[in-house]
C-alpha cells in the first residue's frame, strides 16, 4: 500500500473513533498518524518490512497500536479494526466526509437519526427538509450541505497531484529496475505538475518489453487489465485511477515523451511548426520524408523546430510557444531555489511537533529558516494563540534561536502567525501585538459564503492593516472538497501590489492555493508571492515541491518567490 492508502485508513479509524467517543485522544492519535504517514517521503510499508514494529514505532507520534495497524495494512492490505468499524457503521464515510461542514460527528448524527449513508441519501434527506428538524443544523446548515453535495456532484474524477505523484515514482523507480528496461519517465499531466491527474502515463525503452509489461500489469493495487499488448498496457487501480505503460524505441523516446506529456494543444502547435518547416512530427520522431531528423531527446526536437527547451510546466498554451520563438520565456524557480518556509505550524495550535522539532526538520529538508505561524484566538478549537501565550511563544523561539546558536547551527526561527480575518476584515491580534512579530501572515477560516463583494471587501481591509505581509491561501479552496470562496482576486492582486502585501502559494496538495493562473496574474502584476508548506508535521516539509510546481505553471522565477531569499532579505522587503 502507498503512504497515502495508508494514510486514508489510518484517518478513517480516527473518524470512526471521533462518532463513537468524541474528539478523543485516541482519535486524535490516529488523525495526526495519519498526517504524519501521509507526509513522509519514504514508503511506511517498506519501513516495516525491513524493521519490524520497532521501526515503526520509532517514528515520533506513531504509538504501539497504531504500529499493530500499519503492520496488518503492510502485510496484508487491510486492518481489522478498519473493517469492524466499517461492519458496525455501514455509511460511505470518504464520500460524506468530503461535503464541506461534516465532520465524524455530525455523520454520526445523521447516520443514527436519519440513516443517512452515502451522498445520494445525504442530497434526498437535505431535499426533503429533514435535515434542518435536528437540533444543531437547521435551514442555513441543510442548503450548504446540498451545495456541497453539489459541488461534489459535479467533479471530473480527477485525483490530486499530492495523491498520485508518490504512487507514480514508485511505479517508476520499480519499473526502472525490470531486467532489460533502460529508461523510464512519468508523462501526461503529472509530468506536467497539473493540480489532478486523470490517469498516469508511463514511458519506457527496454530491450524486451514483455517483462516490462508482465510487471505492470501484475502490480499488487491493479484491479482490472484494460489493455495488454507488446509495447502498451493500461489498468485500472483499487483508488479508480487508470495508469497506461508504453515501451518505444531508444530513437523515439524523446519524441514520445514530449508527445505523452502533452499538453494537447501544445503539442497540435509543435506539429504546425514542424509543417511550416516542411517536416512532420509525432511520437516517432520529426522527420523530413522518411529521413528522421530527431527524437532521440526532446531538446533535440525544440531545437530542430528551432524552440528553446520549454518546461513541462509551462505546455499549456498559455504563450510559450510565442515566448519561446522571441527568446522570452522565464527563468523559473528551481526546485531546489527555497531557503525558508513562510507558515509553520507546531504544537503550540494544531501542529504534532514542538518549534525545535519542526527547526530541526526544516533543516534536514535543506532550508535555513521558518516562520512559526500558529493559529489566533479565534479558532479555540485549535487551540488559537491569544496575545499572552503569542508573548510566551515568543520567548520560546528566542531561547530556540539561542541553542542553535550554542551549537553552531546556522538556522533562523522567526516569530510569525497565521492571524485570522474576522468577519469584518479586522485582525483577530492586536496591532501591538503583530507589531512584535517577524512575520504576520492573515487568512479566512470563516465565513466563506459571504457575498461576493462582502468578502472581496474583508480580504482588502485585512491586507491593507499595515502589519499584514502575507495572505495565506488567499482563496480558501480545497481541492475536489471546497470550492473557492467567491472572491474578486483580480481586485486583491491590485491592492496587494498596492501595499505591498505578499501572496501566497500555499504548497498543501489539497490547496495550491493560489492557482497557476492567478500566480500568472500575480506576475503581470509585479506581485510578490511565498511558496509555503502550510507544513503541520515535520514530514510536510516534503510537499513545497508542489507548491514551486505550481508556481513554475504560473510563470513565476526564483525574484519573485521571496522565501527563495535569504532571511535578511525577505525580512528587508516587508511592509511592517
Amino acid at each position: 500500500m502507498t503512504n497515502q492508502e495508508v494514510a486514508r485508513v489510518l484517518a478513517e479509524i480516527g473518524e470512526y473513533i471521533q462518532m463513537d467517543e468524541g474528539l478523543s485522544f485516541r482519535a486524535r492519535a490516529y488523525d495526526k498518524a495519519a498526517e504524519i504517514v501521509g507526509g513522509m517521503p519514504d514508503s511506511i510499508t517498506e519501513l516495516f518490512k525491513k524493521g519490524g514494529e520497532d521501526a515503526v514505532i520509532a517514528i515520533n507520534g506513531i504509538g504501539k497500536g497504531i504500529a499493530q495497524t500499519i503492520a496488518e495494512l503492510a502485510t496484508d492490505g487491510a486492518s481489522t479494526m478498519h473493517e469492524e468499524l466499517k461492519r458496525a457503521m455501514p455509511i460511505d464515510l470518504s464520500a460524506l466526509r468530503s461535503v464541506e461542514g461534516l465532520g465524524p460527528q455530525k455523520i454520526s448524527r445523521l447516520y443514527k437519526e436519519l440513516g443517512i449513508t452515502s451522498l445520494a441519501t445525504l442530497e434526498e434527506a437535505a431535499k426533503a427538509g429533514r435535515i434542518r428538524a435536528l437540533s444543531g443544523f437547521g435551514e442555513k446548515s441543510e442548503q450548504k450541505l446540498l451545495r456541497g453535495v453539489g459541488f461534489l456532484k459535479t467533479g471530473t474524477g480527477r485525483f490530486p497531484l499530492g495523491d498520485v505523484l508518490p504512487w507514480a515514482r514508485s511505479v517508476e523507480k520499480a519499473l526502472a529496475g525490470v531486467r532489460g528496461v533502460t529508461r523510464v519517465a512519468i508523462a501526461g499531466s503529472a509530468r506536467r505538475r497539473r493540480e489532478t491527474a486523470g490517469d498516469i502515463d508511463f514511458l519506457a525503452v527496454a530491450k524486451d518489453s514483455a517483462a516490462a509489461m508482465d510487471f505492470f500489469v501484475s502490480m499488487p493495487d491493479v484491479t482490472e487489465v484494460i489493455a495488454r499488448g507488446d509495447t502498451k498496457a493500461s489498468v485500472r487501480l483499487a483508488s479508480g485511477l487508470t495508469a497506461d505503460l508504453r515501451v518505444v524505441p531508444a530513437a523515439s523516446y524523446g519524441a514520445a515523451l514530449n508527445y505523452f506529456t502533452g499538453s494537447r494543444d501544445h503539442n497540435i502547435a509543435l506539429r504546425q511548426i514542424a509543417q511550416d518547416k516542411g517536416l512532420k512530427l509525432n511520437e516517432y520522431g520529426l522527420f523530413r520524408g522518411e529521413k528522421s531528423v530527431a527524437g532521440k531527446t526532446e531538446e533535440g526536437v525544440y531545437a530542430a523546430l528551432g524552440l528553446p527547451y520549454i518546461e513541462p510546466e509551462l505546455r499549456e498554451m498559455g504563450g510559450e510557444i510565442p515566448a519561446a520563438l522571441e527568446n522570452r520565456l522565464p527563468d523559473l524557480v528551481g526546485y531546489g531555489d527555497l531557503v525558508g518556509d513562510l507558515q509553520v505550524q507546531t504544537s503550540w495550535t494544531d501542529g504534532a511537533h514542538t518549534i525545535m522539532e519542526m527547526a530541526q526538520a526544516a533543516r534536514a529538508a535543506g532550508l535555513s529558516y521558518i516562520v512559526v505561524t500558529d493559529h489566533t484566538k479565534r479558532l479555540a478549537m485549535m487551540g488559537g494563540l491569544d496575545e499572552r501565550r503569542l508573548a510566551l511563544q515568543g520567548k520560546e523561539i528566542d531561547e530556540a534561536n539561542g541553542s542553535l546558536k550554542a551549537q553552531g547551527i546556522d538556522f533562523l526561527i522567526l516569530k510569525g502567525s497565521e492571524c485570522d480575518i474576522l468577519k469584518d476584515g479586522s485582525l483577530d491580534l492586536s496591532d501591538e501585538a503583530l507589531s512584535a512579530l517577524d512575520v504576520v501572515g492573515v487568512s479566512v477560516h470563516s465565513y466563506f459564503d459571504l457575498p461576493r463583494d462582502e468578502q472581496t471587501a474583508r480580504i482588502v481591509r485585512a491586507i491593507r492593516n499595515p502589519h499584514a505581509d502575507i495572505l495565506f491561501h488567499p482563496t480558501g479552496r480545497k481541492i475536489n472538497r471546497r470550492p473557492a470562496y467567491d472572491v474578486d482576486m483580480d481586485e486583491i492582486i491590485a491592492v496587494a501590489k498596492e501595499t505591498g502585501t505578499v501572496l501566497e502559494a500555499d504548497a498543501f496538495p489539497d490547496r495550491l492555493d493560489l492557482n497557476a493562473e492567478h500566480i500568472r496574474k500575480c506576475m503581470g502584476a509585479g506581485v510578490k508571492i511565498s511558496i509555503d508548506s502550510d507544513a503541520h508535521d515535520k514530514a510536510h516539509f516534503s510537499v513545497l515541491e508542489y507548491g514551486i510546481a505550481q508556481a513554475r505553471r504560473g510563470w513565476a522565477r526564483r525574484k519573485d518567490v521571496i522565501n527563495a531569499w535569504p532571511a535578511s532579505e525577505m525580512l528587508a522587503m516587508l511592509k511592517h
